[in-house]
């Protein structure tokens, strides 16, 4: 048993690095004696895990449902481990995090996670891409979006609002829209969601009557569209937590505010088989008291 376990262990560290000399590195043993390993698993499990070429590697059909068995098994050994150890109820081990893109609403609840729990090491993977928190081995996800599966726990973090902001000297320039039809006649900055490919839509009324808004500029940037709107570029549709300092200084101004009333909440999520281990209680706390507070 403690056999399949070792090669379990091994065999998921290949398939998050897809390298067998990477994993073997770390263990401090060969990479043919990985490569044993994961041999010995598919003979006993008489499946093949992983297409193999000279210079690629790669998951099957099969290896990733295993994959995905594996994990689970994997946090649950983790699990009863830190139940059963006094040390458990000192926050330690490893963290991987899902978090949206800007990392600026994060930053301060990060740094202060880090300065409580010495003993926690973060992996964070900033994406606005819909990770599958259960499937790529998530233990928590920060996103914006609406909860649909039912395998994930989730809580509230706050709300924010979505502004249309350009600068005073494009406004000045173009005019300041009066209606959300003249928007026809303004650059508009736009983003693309990286999982569906479309733009995201405007809190605007009556979209469905209003014709396209003009495509000066698509990307998948936060960061790009607030500057290019504070150098004068167009109109971009941002979260108020990314802007609010520029419209403090009067750098950026709202456009159309009473068109735009709009609420997003932000969730924390976690799956729901998951115990809540020391660190990912202390993790979820944290940002619960943190982020998108005032």
């Amino acid at each position: 048993m403690m056999e399949n376990l070792r090669n379990i262990g091994l065999f998921v560290r290949v398939a998050e690095r897809l390298s067998f000399s990477a994993v073997a590195r770390e263990s401090g043993i060969s990479p043919s004696t990985v490569g044993k390993s994961i041999a010995r698993l598919e003979e006993r499990l008489k499946v093949r895990l992983f297409h193999r070429s000279t210079r690629t590697l790669a998951l099957t059909a099969d290896g990733k449902i295993f994959l995905e068995r594996c994990r689970r098994i994997l946090c649950e050994i983790e699990a009863a481990e830190l139940e059963m150890s006094q040390a458990s109820e000192m926050p330690r081990g490893t963290l991987r995090i899902s978090l949206p893109r800007y990392s600026g609403l994060f930053q301060q609840a990060i740094t202060q996670f880090m300065q409580c729990y010495p003993a926690v090491e973060l992996d964070l993977d900033f994406s606005d891409r819909l990770v599958d928190v259960i499937g790529e081995g998530f233990d928590v996800a920060i996103r914006a979006s609406t909860l649909n599966d039912s395998g994930l726990m989730r809580r509230r973090l706050g709300t924010f609002s979505r502004v249309l902001a350009a600068s005073p000297d494009y406004l000045q320039t173009h005019g300041r829209p009066q209606h959300a039809q003249d928007l026809q006649n303004h650059a508009c900055l736009h983003y693309r969601f990286p999982n569906t490919g479309r733009l995201e839509q405007w809190p605007l009324p009556n979209t469905q009557d209003l014709p396209d808004l003009p495509r000066t500029l698509v990307c998948n940037s936060v960061e790009m569209r607030v500057h290019l709107a504070l150098q004068g570029q167009g109109i971009a549709c941002l979260p108020d937590f990314t802007v609010g300092e520029h419209l403090s200084s009067g750098r950026l101004q709202t456009i159309l505010d009473n068109d735009t009333h709009n609420v997003v909440p932000l969730w924390i999520i976690w799956p729901a088989s998951r115990n809540l281990s020391p660190k990912l209680r202390a993790f979820i706390d944290c940002m619960s008291n943190t982020v998108l507070k005032p």
